[in-house]
């Protein structure tokens, strides 16, 4: 597999080279800037903020690491500082007593009793050429040690330093990433108001439900007016009839009956009761 692709590789850079000739390099670095580009074009912002939010996380590892140096080197001079006041103490302890052996010989006495305990004056003379000659190397130890003191202090001080900026800018990212997160949410909220994304397919199962929900329910209505006519097929008769028959013929025959009366008076008249008299004389 690796031999194929050893040939693959050696193939086209010889069929670059042919096509190209010496400009098959950029052509190659630019082809590959391009692409890379356009890459980072096609990710999300989602993406790449969230990106950001995990590179400042990442931080912390750093701050840590410089945190727990910085409270070794407080333990560190802390310990030096203790050292060096025990020392400081001692050597003034023995200051004063090599001036006591100093004073003492100093007076011409051929013998001292110290803790009672008889000394000539050359075990004294010796005794304190010792203990000048240990004053002076503790002494310069002493010295070493507060010239490590300063120096540890000087190193903790540019650690502590160190950490205030690495605490500071860590914040300062934050709060560049939470301000883009903000201005991302602000322009997709004004995306979705001014184009907002309709599902079309969920809007036509929407439209079809309710279609069918109210052909449901105009069959239902249906079948409670077709339970409702317990008449059907009837002649329809109302309730309460606004005029009663019995008025009705009565009205008609109220109506025609001046017509026919005068039909009768307009009709032959009987002959006169006196001609008939008469005629009957």
């Amino acid at each position: 597999m690796l031999k194929k692709i050893v040939i693959g590789s050696a193939s086209l850079a010889l069929l670059g080279s042919l096509v190209f000739g010496r400009d098959v390099v950029n052509y190659a670095q630019t082809a590959w800037s391009a692409t890379r580009e356009a890459v980072k074009r096609e990710v999300p912002l989602e993406f790449q903020i969230e990106r950001a939010r995990t590179a400042v996380g990442q931080l912390a590892p750093a701050i840590e690491k410089t945190t727990k140096v910085i409270a070794e080197q407080q333990v560190d001079i802390e310990q030096l500082n203790k050292q060096i006041e025990t020392r400081t103490a001692d050597m003034a302890t023995a200051k004063d007593q090599l001036m006591t052996l100093k004073h003492d010989l100093e007076s011409g006495k051929s013998t001292f009793r110290y803790a009672s305990f008889d000394y000539t004056a050359d075990e004294v003379r010796r005794d304190v050429g010792t203990r000048f000659a240990r004053y002076k190397a503790a002494e310069a130890m002493l010295e070493r040690d507060r010239k490590i003191q300063k120096a540890r202090q000087t190193a903790l001080f540019a650690h502590e330093k160190q950490l205030d900026q690495m605490l500071s800018q860590r914040k300062d990212l934050e709060a560049q990433v939470e301000q883009l997160e903000a201005r991302l949410q602000t322009i997709r909220a004004e995306q979705s108001v001014s184009t907002p994304q309709i599902d079309e397919s969920e809007l036509s199962n929407v439209k079809r439900l309710i279609a069918e929900v109210n052909k449901q329910l105009d069959v239902q209505e249906k079948l409670l007016d077709s339970n409702g006519k317990f008449g059907s097929g009837l002649i329809p008769v109302d309730a309460k009839p606004a005029v009663e028959l019995g008025n009705v013929t009565a009205e008609i025959d109220a109506y025609f009956k001046p017509v026919q009366d005068k039909k009768v008076a307009d009709g032959p008249k009987p002959a006169p009761q006196v001609a008939t008299a008469e005629r009957s004389k």
